[in-house]
């Protein structure tokens, strides 16, 4: 197992964290399968989407894999009045990172971060460890301190 730039944060951080690798498929991005994979319930695995806010600019949003970012909630509670998913081409420029292995910890710059407040019915979560295939599993309290993340109702159900 490769050590990735998150977990050379986390560790100089002195936070306790496990990883959980999982069959990377092209064909399927859903974080379902990652979840699937390492064993974890769908709520317990936590995706990254990087937006855009209009008076904010780029914000970091990390909710459950089987739940879908309310726009209109993400709007509310960052202060913009529209929030809109970025383009993927944008994503490596803007965040280090690419589709599938994007991670709240360790990009490029420091964005405004929101988990969803589920986070803390958990006394651990999983995020990308940085690159498609690898998960972190860390508690959720350490993930929001370490990203300095705000806990918020971020989503509407799925489908």
């Amino acid at each position: 197992m490769t050590k990735t730039n998150v977990m050379r944060l986390l560790e100089s951080a002195g936070i306790a964290y496990r990883t959980a690798e999982y069959e990377y498929d092209e064909s399927n991005l859903s974080g379902l399968h990652a979840a699937e994979q390492i064993g974890m319930p769908a709520e317990q695995v936590f995706k990254t989407l990087v937006t855009r806010g209009d008076k904010t600019g780029i914000l970091v949003f990390c909710i459950p894999v089987d739940m879908e970012l309310d726009l209109k909630k993400a709007a509310a509670v960052s202060k913009n009045k529209k929030v809109e998913m970025t383009h993927m081409k944008e994503l490596l420029a803007l965040t280090g990172y690419i589709r599938g292995g994007c991670s709240p910890i360790g990009m490029k710059k420091k964005y405004p971060t929101f988990i969803d407040e589920t986070c803390i019915l958990f006394d651990e979560i999983a995020v990308s460890a940085g690159i498609r295939g690898e998960q972190v599993i860390l508690s959720p309290n350490d993930l929001a301190r370490f990203t300095e993340a705000t806990e918020a109702d971020l989503t509407k159900e799925t489908g």
